[in-house]
C-alpha cells in the first residue's frame, strides 16, 4: 500500500488564466506534506510555468494501492 494525498487546487498564472483541480491525488513519502511542498510538487509534476498563486483545499492522506503498471509490466516479451 502506497501513501497519497488527496486534494483540490487553484492556481493562478502570472500572465493570466488559472487552472483548478478536484480530489486531485499524488503519491507522497512519508505520513504527510506540509501545503507549501505540495504546491511545489504540483508545478513542478505537472511542468508549469509563470505560476502566481497555488492555493490547497480539502487535503487528506489516504492509503491506496498503486494503480499504473510499471515500466517493466508494459514492456514486450
Amino acid at each position: 500500500m502506497d501513501k497519497k494525498v488527496q486534494f483540490d487546487f487553484e492556481i493562478e498564472f502570472s500572465n493570466g488564466g488559472g487552472l483548478q483541480g478536484q480530489e486531485f491525488r499524488l503519491d507522497i513519502e512519508g505520513d504527510d506534506i506540509s501545503d507549501e511542498n505540495l504546491a511545489k510538487y504540483i508545478v513542478e509534476d505537472m511542468r508549469l510555468l509563470m505560476v502566481g498563486e497555488v492555493r490547497i483545499f480539502n487535503k487528506k492522506i489516504i492509503t491506496e494501492k498503486h494503480k499504473r503498471n510499471s515500466v517493466e509490466d508494459n514492456a514486450v516479451q
